[in-house]
């Protein structure tokens, strides 16, 4: 064979075996992240994955992680840059309608799983403990049922959990603790009874609000959460006294405790370089708090909105609430308050709204906008305060 003509086989063999490698792209995906993929659509009604969907794109005649995805696997995951491993599941909320299986754990480098806004239904499986690498994991607005499986407390790299907006029920894990890293937990709008256990020490933002959870609030379920910034525990059960422990978690800026049970609040006022520095809005609204209204709310320095509205409250209003000039929100209606409110409340400069109306005041003229609603009956105060004791007849 002559140089040339070598030269020319050679020359077309290099490119056929260029055009078979690109027509023919050699699979990379870890074979036990298929099979997990696999069992994961098998787990969805075929019924409930519409053909513009991320799911209908899951054909596995292609290699899921092969890149472009011109026609397959065009969403809903990603991969590792070695394009070796799914690290992430993101999908659309299309209405998808099955379970979780069991199979997911395979998935072992999995940071992000998230079937928001979906159909999702049943229990969440306790082999979700193995996926090590997860730090979040979001199953908002579905129909999961069932208890929160303990093992979902083994997940050591986990920062937010959000399964907020399903059908869970009974207690939460004693191990909540343990979420180490853990900084976002939404668990709202479920089913979820019994008390807090203790919490996971990093959190910034607690959400249970719209369960079933009852019981006093125990400082020991709080204690070392000193980076806890919000907690919102709305419509719940919870009942006693609220204590001044809560009121002082170092950097606690936003309180909603509205819709509980509490009975009573006991507050001490902020101390310079201490707790309560960062507070900046309290609602405690719809309780059933007895006593008078704590005054040491005014002394906290960033305070610019307080709801103590439709509880049990009676006596005067403290005048350190005229003074405080950060508050800008303050709803006190729906209580049993007397004497007259604080001249600074009404004038026109404090630049405060809210509510004092429904209450037993004298001096809150039905013109004033904080005034309103009208005041109760002159026979509702009687009774409250016995005798002439409360807003005397007009």
């Amino acid at each position: 064979m002559s140089d040339l003509n070598f030269h020319l086989y050679l020359f077309f063999f290099l490119l056929q075996f260029a055009l078979f490698s690109t027509s023919h792209v050699q699979a990379l995906t870890s074979p036990s992240d298929i099979s997990a993929l696999k069992a994961f659509k098998a787990s969805i009604k075929p019924s409930s994955i519409p053909s513009w969907s991320c799911l209908a794109s899951w054909d596995f005649t292609t290699d899921p992680c092969t890149l472009p995805h011109r026609l397959h696997f065009t969403c809903g995951i990603t991969c590792s840059p070695d394009s070796t491993r799914v690290t992430q599941i993101t999908l659309d909320p299309a209405g998808y309608s099955g379970t979780l299986t069991p199979q997911i754990s395979q998935l072992t480098h999995l940071s992000t799983l998230d079937l928001s806004e979906n159909s999702f239904f049943g229990s969440i499986p306790s082999s979700i403990s193995s996926l090590s690498s997860l730090q979040i994991l979001t199953l908002r607005s579905n129909s999961f049922s069932g208890s929160l499986t303990p093992s979902i407390t083994k997940l050591k790299s986990l920062e937010s959990l959000d399964i907020s907006h399903n059908s869970l029920s009974g207690f939460l894990p004693n191990s909540m603790a343990s979420l180490s890293t853990l900084r976002r937990l939404d668990l709202s709008f479920n089913k979820i009874t019994g008390s807090l256990p203790k919490l996971p020490p990093k959190l910034l933002e607690l959400a249970l609000k719209s369960n079933s959870l009852s019981g006093p609030l125990s400082n020991s379920s709080f204690d070392g959460l000193t980076q806890l910034e919000v907690v919102e525990l709305s419509q719940n059960s919870f009942s006693g006294t609220l204590q001044s422990w809560f009121f002082l978690i170092p950097s606690l800026q936003q309180i909603d405790l509205a819709n509980n049970s509490l009975t009573a609040v006991d507050i001490t006022r902020p101390t310079s370089g201490g707790g309560g520095g960062e507070l900046v809005a309290v609602d405690l609204s719809f309780n059933r708090i007895e006593g008078y209204a704590p005054a040491n709310f005014a002394a906290f320095p960033r305070l610019s909105s307080l709801s103590v509205r439709y509880n049990r409250l009676r006596g005067k209003i403290p005048v350190e609430y005229g003074k405080n000039k950060s508050l800008k929100r303050l709803y006190l209606d729906g209580n049993f308050l007397n004497g007259q409110p604080p001249p600074a409340l009404l004038t026109g400069s404090s630049g405060i709204s809210g509510s004092l109306g429904d209450n037993c005041l004298q001096g809150c003229p039905s013109s004033a906008k904080l005034c309103l609603p009208s005041q109760k009956s002159n026979a509702i105060c009687k009774q409250v305060y016995g005798g002439g004791r409360g807003r005397p007849r007009s």
